[in-house]
């Protein structure tokens, strides 16, 4: 499970921390990306197309402040990882987060973490989205979140790594807040869990 540090529970660091290989450099995986998710100079726009049990969003990708995280993202959207996953965690006020479970909170098998983006100058501001992670800052892998407000607990600082941004939702905010608004509750050992499922029935790159 990944979580957010919302800021009361900021001390709360303790805990164990999972076991990742050393992640590469920024450099490293910008240039061995390969050309079916590397994110090409020429794409001007790069959205993605969200639909939900609630409604369509349409997501815009940041590829030039976040190319590692948006290059991910769209290796997942491509693989069609997040069709039938769900929204798994709404915290109202604060975030709705999903990508990493199906209905009944089964994990989904993800690829290797990420380096973390979170000093490339996009703050958490409302229908921005991020990398959802452990404590361990390289350790993003599928799970995003979307920021229901402007969390600036959540952007990094010069002592202290955040949640790397890379898009925003463009069409559909809305549809967030309906989202938002949903009865939670406790399911198996997982809190703030949407207690009627709100499924991400697809996810595919926008076509122009």
């Amino acid at each position: 499970m990944f979580y957010l540090i919302r800021p009361i529970l900021l001390l709360l660091l303790i805990i164990a921390k999972p076991v990742f290989a050393a992640p590469p450099s920024i450099q490293d995986i910008k240039s061995s990306l390969s050309s079916s998710i590397t994110v090409k100079e020429s794409d001007k726009t790069l959205q993605v197309e969200m639909k939900t049990s609630m409604g369509m969003l349409v997501i815009t990708l940041l590829p030039e402040q976040a190319p590692i995280t948006v290059a991910n993202f769209l290796a997942y959207v491509d693989d069609r990882f997040y069709d039938n996953s769900i929204f798994h965690r709404v915290i109202p006020g604060f975030v709705i987060q999903g990508g990493g479970f199906e209905d009944g909170m089964r994990p989904k098998k993800t690829k290797a973490p990420i380096t973390n983006e979170s000093s490339n100058g996009l703050a958490n501001d409302r229908g921005t989205l991020s990398m959802a992670r452990t404590p361990d800052p390289d350790s993003a892998t599928s799970q995003f979140f979307i920021n229901l407000e402007n969390n600036t607990s959540l952007n990094s600082s010069f002592n202290k790594p955040g949640y790397a941004v890379f898009a925003e939702v463009t069409v559909g905010l809305p549809i967030i807040d309906m989202i938002s608004r949903v009865r939670t509750g406790r399911v198996q050992r997982f809190r703030d869990v949407p207690l009627e499922p709100i499924l991400i029935l697809s996810a595919k790159r926008k076509t122009k």
